[in-house]
């Protein structure tokens, strides 16, 4: 049976090409996704392990809340603690560490490093004025005051800085114009990603860090023949356990890789799922080929079964044969998963993202999963077509070459089928009436149940659906009645073709009605909340200088401004975040709906959002006491409950009257309003006001919209490119089962031929039996993507007051058209191979 299952194989090696594709496609997805995370994360892995070369201990301030305080503080490290660690046996040197965001603008005035990677730190002098051996420079000399800094050697050789240039930085507010005095080089793991990194001196950048007096971190070498444990454990002696804790190198080393690993596999997992899909895809033809396979075998089978081969060895043969077949699939797959790996990473460099330098890496685990996905496949889904060859009795076999489907048969699957979809449906509807991500498991669990239901169904939807287009196959004559009679000549066959195509369009039209529905509802947030014609923020997410908002009032034009700041405060035992602004402008600049009382901010009197309100059992008038981040105490009434949104939302007061409980205060964005409203000349004195920063946005209205749906269109191109892999496979599938089924329906075609039909009708009716069964996956694709987008808009919309159903017609028509462009490219080779083949040879075959 082992000779005849591999004899089998070299003699349909043209029928089972396809398959073979369809795994390599989905192994070639696994193993590259592997390969490429793997490589990514060694690199970083690797290089922030070469970050930590000069601390062998580091001392780091302790939350706050570990010692009873609930405001999630953090202790401060001092110059006295940083003189009692370097003065502790076996220290070598000890470093105050000042750390923080810095972005740093070319010579065009363009932001280097993306702004998530900028960072600032102090160059360590020390007393003496010595040098900061974690940055050699190699030209130059170490800043001096507020107008020096020091930039690392790459950020200089980018930017075509050199020392003694003027440069233009951002912390947090207006732009600084210090002179370069020297080039570093760095082993700074951010910096080899890309990133920046500038150093002031320590007072310098104490006062830019907000950290006057005091360090982010101490950094402790060790002396020559000190263990990193020994000197951790003698600095335990002298640091406060409630103050700060000490960490060896080797385990900042090994979280920081941990970080990496954590952060790597969100990426890893999500595009492992999109390969997932395309190997769930892929199972269809496989399935399809085994089946059309056994069935033009059956004859051969029964001869077999006749001479005494049991069922258990007619089952095994296939299995064997889809062995061979998963094995040459996964090798070739591994094969082009390193390319594509070592593409991905390439084309990284391309689109500006900087990847530390490192080897490839192709780990056995990577070599193992591909190789098992490949072969497990491809015989699960071999399984069930060997199994249903190896039940047919060999006296009926032999009398049928083709053994149809029993009324019984057909009667369960539709039967479960419905079963499947009904139960889909319902718990996909009972999902929509539970609030947020409690309903995402139960509609995960839905949706896999309806497109089950569905798959089962498809046979029997195929009838109807496909009938529906006899109006216009007509148009095409005997051609055309041909086709949609061969489309439906094999439900089950046709079903399997099509739920390939159904399962790629359903995801993507998902999605693409979701991000089209969130896109409205927050551009709708946006412009509803907000009567402001600008918001200030800075780029990267972090908080502003209060001095922006001073900068920003003072512009001639502006008639109102105010900043929003958060700050943590206890109320009734639970921990609040406050919202600071200013109280007398705030109301022209939001236009938040107000439900009880009157939006009144100033002195002890807060607004505050109907959630909050709720909980806490307020109404306007009510009055309650908060304890604020300095420990102090103040009582608050409510003016009144308005509704909040993901935009405002919490307890609104006066910075008049947080600002004296912050030692450090500082803004999430300003909104201004001018004189003339939103207009180029506004925005650009605005911008002109805060020295052009780079790391500032100014935004209108338009401007937040276009930046949503610049972020909504990045994320559907994503996921399309990610999908488009299970829609080459869903073709490899259509084109596998026309090329399998011209083989099958050889002495048809000839008969046709010979009675009159041309090489054009025979081409046309195959290209049209393509375009209908490939149209056919696409109604149902795109009905079920419209359904679960509407159902997962209702479970966001209990969140989200703004949302609305938005139904992209324009790009359900593009899938559509799609899918049918799908059709007439996967005929194209077997209505060519139907066309050309010998009349009389055909009308010999069996």
């Amino acid at each position: 049976m082992f000779r005849t299952a591999l004899r089998n194989v070299f003699a349909h090696k043209a029928r089972l090409l396809m398959t073979v594709l369809a795994v390599l496609l989905g192994v070639a997805f696994v193993s590259g996704t592997l390969v490429f995370t793997n490589t990514i994360s060694d690199a970083y892995q690797k290089s922030s392990a070469k970050g930590f070369g000069q601390v062998d201990v580091a001392i780091r301030p302790e939350s706050a809340a570990d010692t009873g305080d609930t405001l999630g503080r953090t202790h401060k490290l001092t110059p006295p603690l940083l003189d009692k660690a370097a003065g502790v046996p076996g220290t070598a040197s000890a470093i105050g560490v000042v750390n923080g965001f810095t972005a740093i603008a070319d010579k065009d005035g363009k932001l280097i490093g993306g702004g998530f990677q900028s960072q600032g730190g102090n160059y360590w002098s020390g007393k003496d004025g010595g040098k900061d051996p974690r940055y050699p420079l190699t030209t130059g000399h170490a800043p001096h005051g507020a107008g020096e800094v020091a930039i690392d050697a790459e950020t200089a050789k980018r930017a075509g800085y050199q020392v003694g240039d003027t440069v233009r930085l951002s912390v947090d507010g207006p732009v600084l114009k210090p002179v370069v005095t020297g080039i570093f080089t760095t082993d700074d793991g951010n910096v080899a990603a890309g990133g920046s990194l500038a150093l002031f001196d320590t007072a310098t950048a104490q006062r830019l860090f907000h950290s006057v007096g005091s360090y982010d971190e101490i950094d402790v070498k060790a002396a020559p023949g000190t263990s990193q444990t020994a000197l951790r454990d003698a600095l335990d002696d002298v640091v406060p356990k409630d103050v700060a804790s000490t960490t060896t190198g080797r385990q900042l080393a090994d979280d920081q890789a941990e970080q990496i690993s954590s952060a790597m596999s969100g990426m890893k997992t999500g595009l492992l799922v999109f390969a997932g899909i395309a190997l769930f895809v892929g199972t269809f033809i496989i399935a399809n080929t085994f089946t059309m396979l056994v069935a033009q075998r059956t004859k051969e089978l029964a001869l077999l079964r006749a001479v005494g081969a049991s069922r258990r060895q007619v089952t095994r043969s296939v299995l064997i044969e889809a062995f061979v077949v998963g094995a040459v699939a996964a090798v070739g797959g591994l094969a082009a998963g390193i390319g594509i790996g070592a593409g991905m990473r390439s084309l990284m460099g391309t689109l500006g993202a900087t990847v530390p330098d490192g080897p490839l890496v192709v780990s056995p685990g990577t070599i193992a999963t591909a190789l098992l996905v490949g072969v497990l496949i491809t015989m699960l889904a071999a399984w069930l077509p060997g199994r249903r060859a190896a039940k047919i009795p060999p006296v009926a076999a032999m009398s049928s070459v083709h053994a149809k489907a029993t009324t019984k048969s057909l009667v369960l699957r539709n039967t479960i089928g419905a079963l499947f979809a009904a139960a889909g449906v319902a718990v996909v509807l009972y999902a929509t009436t539970m609030d947020g991500s409690d309903g995402q498991a139960p509609m995960g669990l839905g949706a896999v149940l309806l497109i089950i239901g569905v798959f089962v169904l498809t046979p029997l939807l195929s009838r109807p659906l496909i009938a529906a287009a006899a109006p216009v196959l007509r148009v095409f004559g005997i051609s055309g009645k041909l086709a949609r009679q061969n489309s439906v000549r094999n439900p089950r066959r046709t079903a399997a073709t099509a739920s390939a195509l159904m399962i790629g369009l359903t995801l993507i039209t998902g999605m693409t009605v979701m991000a089209g529905s969130l896109q409205k509802s927050i551009d709708k947030m946006a412009s509803s909340a907000i009567k402001a014609d600008y918001v200030v923020s800075m780029a990267n997410g972090n908080s502003l200088s209060p001095d922006v908002e001073k900068k920003l009032t003072a512009v001639d034009g502006v008639t109102d401004a105010s900043s929003l700041r958060n700050a943590p405060s206890r109320i009734d035992r639970r921990t609040e975040f406050l919202t600071g602004v200013n109280g007398a402008a705030i109301g022209k600049l939001t236009d938040l709906a107000v439900t009880d009382g009157s939006f009144e901010v100033g002195g002890a009197r807060v607004v505050v959002d109907a959630d909050t309100a709720e909980s806490h059992g307020w109404k306007a008038g009510s009055d309650f006491r908060a304890s604020y981040e300095d420990g102090k105490k103040g009582s608050l009434t409510v003016a009144g409950v308005y509704e909040g949104n993901e935009m405002i939302q919490g307890i609104i007061l006066d910075n008049a009257t947080l600002a004296p409980h912050q030692s450090e205060a500082s803004d999430m964005q300003v909104m201004v309003k001018t004189a003339g409203g939103a207009s180029a000349a506004a925005k650009d004195k605005l911008e002109k006001a805060l020295g052009d920063n780079p790391a500032i946005k100014v935004q209108d209205k338009q401007d937040l919209s276009d930046s949503i749906a610049q972020m909504f269109t990045l994320m559907l191109n994503m996921l399309y490119g990610l999908l488009a892999m299970a829609v080459i496979v869903a073709v490899l599938g259509v084109i596998n089962t026309l090329a399998m089924s011209v083989f099958e329906r050889s002495q048809e075609i000839g008969m046709l031929r010979a009675i009159g039909l041309d090489r054009k009708g025979i081409k046309r009716m195959v290209r049209l039996e393509s375009l209908v069964i490939s149209l056919f996956g696409g109604v149902l694709g795109i009905g079920l993507g419209v359904f679960f987008g509407w159902a997962a808009g209702e479970l966001l919309g209990s969140r989200m007051s703004t949302y609305e159903l938005v139904l992209p017609w324009g790009r359900m028509a593009v899938f559509l058209l799609l899918a049918a462009a799908v059709g007439v490219l996967a005929a194209l080779w077997p209505a060519r191979r139907a066309a050309r083949l010998n009349m009389l040879t055909a009308i010999k075959s069996e």
